[in-house]
């Protein structure tokens, strides 16, 4: 909720000057309509269709060789370079193609006039074909160059320059390139985000643009970042089909729509979705320019930041499973040096100033567990005892170590089970540590560890799934958070203590919580990047 307050698109009604918009907008990539902002533009007299501005733009620039978008899928227009092609067609052509639209608007029916068809080749489409049917209704000129600083000769409409100005609060900006977008029927773009800031300014006729910030990216299944239409959504927008795009049943939660009239225009910041409708016959300019992130990122670092964002991503997943954030890394770290320095390797004999603090020696006595406590083992243990062999089912919970040592585990079995729990409702180990504060957890592990060892062991070794691992690492990060040096010492000594092999249940736990990330990594680039892949497991130690 904060996060969508915060990316609102704002309306102005006076147009803000370079600095304001530097800092107010395009600095936290928001969004923004400026009203009325191009009437001032000759081009907003003169390119009028309602007052001859079809004669006038063929005039101006008639003769001059336009590249078209000639989809099938009309009016949807999809960014795939699958489902259209690109054609070559005089200007002129596509203008009679709107005349004929507006004549069709006025009932007046009828063929084009012999003096305004036009003989000029035509690439890959032949012109016969094209001035009848429903072609022309196919047709779609999109992001055709009328400046471009990086490729002067894709430039194909110079000869508007004149008629348009680059707006007040962009003066300040190198751009990359102005274009034509012009339509002469009702068509829709498909859903995808651009790699440059953008300004869409509308001339003539109607636009309405839905808007999604890049957060939203995993609702609309980006197309994979190696494709050819990488910045572009895999969702149909006729049918789309939610059995194979769950996640896009909730899309328009996170969308933001806005209608732009002539005068109009809109700030579309670098890498938000949007999706277009214009009107019958709608024409359109807008301005791109790189944004100071990309035109100041150093290539040398771009493998640190990529390692970095996937990382922040992959702990975003991993929040959405288990909330809080924590690691819970270190303590391992910690124990194995504590152990290596000649920890106590059998179970946990307490000394004098162990009982006399209270860590140890209270949790070692069951009829001195808390009621809260005492039932958090019984359900843990009895978890684990559900999930392995039992010799004496009569015996499930003993107070002492022996009749614990009958527990044997079906390796393959449980361990290929609780490999594939990544979520904290399908594994009852982990809702069960979950539900745990610092002081319940020590109680109840360092009870297992004294009375129930082997129990510990197989939990800890066999049964212990990636959420489980994750879970368990975030809550000795709060009994470090919660504990002094000296009692979360004694905490993982009584620990570890009730392991034969001390290392093996430190690789446990963390080959598990690898695999939890490793999973949220895996999901981070399926949403993010639209990338399915296998990728290899951690190695185990």
């Amino acid at each position: 909720m904060e996060e969508s307050l915060q990316l609102q698109i704002q309306r102005f009604e006076q147009l803000p000057s370079p600095t304001e918009f530097a800092s107010q907008l395009e600095s936290k990539n928001v969004p923004a309509v400026f009203n009325g902002c191009i009437k001032d533009w000759k081009a907003f007299v003169k390119w009028n269709p309602a007052n001859g501005g079809l004669d006038h733009l063929q005039e101006r620039v008639g003769s001059s060789t336009v590249e078209a978008m000639l989809s099938k899928t009309a009016p949807v227009f999809y960014g795939d370079i699958r489902s259209h092609e690109r054609v070559q067609l005089p200007f002129s052509t596509f203008i009679d193609f709107c005349k004929q639209s507006m004549r069709n608007t006025d009932s007046s029916g009828g063929s084009l006039l012999q003096s305004e068809r036009h003989h000029d080749a035509v690439t890959d489409v032949d012109q016969e074909s094209m001035l009848s049917g429903d072609v022309p209704q196919q047709i779609y000129l999109a992001q055709v160059p009328i400046m471009n600083s990086e490729d002067r000769e894709r430039v194909q409409l110079e000869g508007l320059r004149e008629d348009i100005q680059t707006p007040a609060f962009l003066e300040t900006k190198e751009l990359a390139s102005i274009n034509l977008w012009m339509n002469n029927a009702q068509s829709r773009s498909s859903t995808h985000y651009d790699p440059h800031h953008n300004v869409l300014c509308v001339v003539a006729g109607s636009k309405q643009v839905v808007l999604w910030p890049p957060s939203a990216s995993p609702f609309l299944y980006p197309m994979p970042v190696y494709g050819e239409a990488s910045n572009h959504s895999s969702i149909a927008l006729e049918n789309p089909d939610f059995s194979l795009y769950p996640r896009a049943k909730c899309s328009m939660d996170y969308s933001q729509k806005v209608i732009l009239h002539a005068g109009d225009a809109l700030f579309i910041p670098e890498g938000w979705f949007h999706q277009v409708d214009s009107d019958d016959l709608t024409i359109a300019v807008n301005f791109w320019w790189r944004s100071n992130i990309m035109s100041n990122m150093l290539e040398h670092m771009d493998a640190y930041y990529l390692r970095r964002i996937l990382r922040r991503l992959m702990d975003k997943e991993m929040n959405q499973v288990l909330p809080k954030a924590s690691h819970g890394t270190e303590k391992l770290k910690s124990t194995c040096e504590l152990l290596s320095n000649g920890a106590d390797h059998g179970c946990c004999d307490l000394n004098p100033a162990c009982k006399k603090q209270g860590l140890q020696g209270k949790d070692l006595k069951l009829h001195e567990l808390e009621p809260f406590s005492l039932q958090a083992l019984h359900e843990l243990v009895s978890v684990v005892h559900d999930r392995v062999n039992i010799t004496d089912q009569s015996q499930c919970i003993q107070s002492t170590p022996p009749n614990d040592s009958k527990v044997s585990v079906k390796h393959e079995c449980d361990k290929t089970l609780t490999s594939k729990l990544f979520f904290l409702e399908d594994d009852p180990v982990a809702k069960i540590l979950w539900t745990f504060d610092p002081s319940t957890l020590q109680n109840v592990l360092l009870a297992m560890a004294h009375n129930f060892p082997r129990t510990l062991e197989a939990l800890i070794l066999h049964l212990l799934s990636p959420v489980g691992a994750e879970v368990l690492t975030r809550k000795f990060d709060e009994v470090d958070q919660h504990t002094t040096e000296d009692d979360r010492n004694k905490f993982y000594q009584g620990f570890y203590g009730a392991f034969d092999d001390q290392f093996a249940a430190m690789d446990a736990i963390l080959n598990g919580k690898e695999l939890f990330a490793l999973q949220a990594f895996k999901d981070s680039l399926d949403k993010f990047l639209g990338v399915n892949i296998d990728v290899p497991k951690p190695s185990i130690r």
